[in-house]
């Protein structure tokens, strides 16, 4: 079952992401140790998340938990 894109954000929250709006309903989250482009989510809370986009989110995660 697909995670929810509110669960998504706030795995990246609990990361030390921090997030500014983008057009519609993206959001870019980026981090000071994130070394490649920023994480960008589309969708509202309540929307299924991608497999592409959970792929993403666990990248990132472990980029900057130096895991990488």
């Amino acid at each position: 079952m697909p995670k929810k894109i509110r669960q998504l954000k706030s795995l990246l929250k609990k990361a030390g992401f921090s997030s500014r709006p983008g057009k519609g309903s993206h959001t870019v989250w980026s981090h000071l140790r994130l070394k490649r482009r920023p994480v960008v989510l589309s969708g509202n809370d309540a929307d299924d998340a991608h497999h592409y986009q959970e792929q993403q989110v666990r990248a990132a995660i472990r980029e900057v938990e130096g895991d990488a």
